[in-house]
């Protein structure tokens, strides 16, 4: 597997592009962004969990049930969500770039972020939908367009083989705040040119999102209109990956690299944040459980703000562990801090470590911190990532 550059526009027969419509009048850069592939493709999407869903995810819902699609249409600055006439409003965005493109409305996703409960102006996107310029080199253009309170663009794409044909698969996300596990205000796009079923693509996506976006938190909150849509239109050649074999591996490893290359992206650029936390829990008597743990560290507030602050506050680790509702025990726990300037140990078997707090706070000082927690328990393993909690995160809210 080879790291490579193009986000979207990497596979074969992908091309991207974005326009400023207008939708809020305070945005002067892009704000609706159009994938479209240039033959069918097979599709998969992963949906939020709040039982709260805005109307573009009933609309992409309805559109990709057939497992097929040719395009996604995303807007920001406006979230389509509790709004007046949403469902009408989403089914015209979707039917404004069936039009621009030639395609069947149902073959197009749709997906928006902003602001919830105001009526979304449609006939802005209608009106300059069409001036949209399509290229195979403009992701990072379709990336900035999906953009809220993200400060940086989110990408990432890969480079593998299936049964002797090179493939690649590329996505672009935006998430910053409104992030929780199972999925939060994240939009997250991929493209490939590998050949696979529905099915199986539908498999691979549920399963990774499994391990991958479900496994980040910003906030706490669960968004209304987050989701996860993958295109694969089978340009690469490859013989059809139509049932669980080592070609479906292959794919499921540069899935796993995408959206773990995704997902780390939107946890370092939550809300305010300064820093990316990780959360790796070893030893433990089940993944799951594993997982659990792991989630409760990176979402703890107060693990959270002793991250900012550099404090190497273990017993906030070890607090969050306790009512995460995972079964371990505390007398067995190690805990260390690790990052670029070096690594601490703080705890032993449930028990402080006389350590060198200089060094904890030049440890925690980093762009990116790992929590090492050794439970002895088993032989499973799980990672989270969060972020800092700043003053800065309560400003922008």
């Amino acid at each position: 597997m080879k790291i490579i550059d193009g986000g979207v526009c990497a596979a074969k027969g992908f091309k991207a592009g974005s326009v400023r419509c207008g939708i809020k009048a305070s945005r002067t850069n892009d704000d609706t962004a159009i994938i479209f592939s240039e033959c069918e493709c097979n599709a998969a999407a992963t949906y939020t969990m709040n039982r709260v869903k805005a109307a573009p995810v009933y609309v992409t819902m309805e559109h990709l049930e057939n497992g097929v699609a040719r395009a996604i249409v995303a807007n920001s600055g406006n979230a389509n969500a509790c709004a007046p006439d949403g469902m009408e409003n989403a089914r015209r965005m979707a039917k404004a770039a069936a039009s621009f493109l030639g395609v069947e409305e149902e073959d197009v996703a749709v997906a928006s972020t902003g602001v919830i409960g105001q009526r979304i102006d449609i006939e802005c996107i209608e009106e300059h939908l069409s001036e949209i310029v399509l290229s195979d080199d403009a992701s990072e253009q379709a990336n900035r367009a999906i953009m809220t309170t993200d400060t940086r663009t989110k990408t990432a794409a890969v480079e593998f083989t299936v049964g002797g044909k090179t493939c690649r698969i590329g996505g672009i996300c935006k998430g910053s705040g409104m992030i929780h596990p199972n999925m939060g205000t994240m939009l997250s796009f991929i493209t490939t040119d590998c050949a696979i079923s529905h099915e199986m693509l539908t498999d691979a996506l549920q399963e990774n999102v499994k391990k991958t976006y479900n496994r980040v938190t910003v906030d706490g909150d669960t968004s209304t209109n987050d989701m996860c849509v993958v295109l694969a239109n089978g340009l690469a050649g490859n013989e059809l990956i139509d049932w669980q074999n080592e070609d479906y591996q292959a794919f499921c490893k540069a899935l796993n690299e995408i959206n773990t290359r995704l997902a780390r992206q939107i946890a370092a650029d939550g809300e305010g944040a300064t820093k990316l936390v990780t959360c790796t829990v070893r030893n433990s008597r089940s993944e799951e459980t594993a997982e659990r743990l792991a989630k409760a560290v990176v979402g703890s507030n107060l693990v959270k703000a002793a991250m900012f602050g550099a404090d190497a506050n273990w017993g906030r680790v070890l607090c969050a562990m306790g009512y995460s509702k995972a079964p371990f025990r505390p007398e067995y726990v190690d805990v260390a801090f690790e990052s670029e300037n070096g690594s601490v140990a703080v705890c032993e078997k449930g028990a402080a470590l006389n350590f060198d707090e200089e060094l904890a706070k030049k440890v925690l000082t980093a762009n990116e911190v790992t929590i090492q927690i050794d439970v002895h328990e088993g032989e499973h393993a799980a990672t989270a990532w969060g972020c800092d909690l700043t003053y800065d995160y309560v400003k922008i809210n």
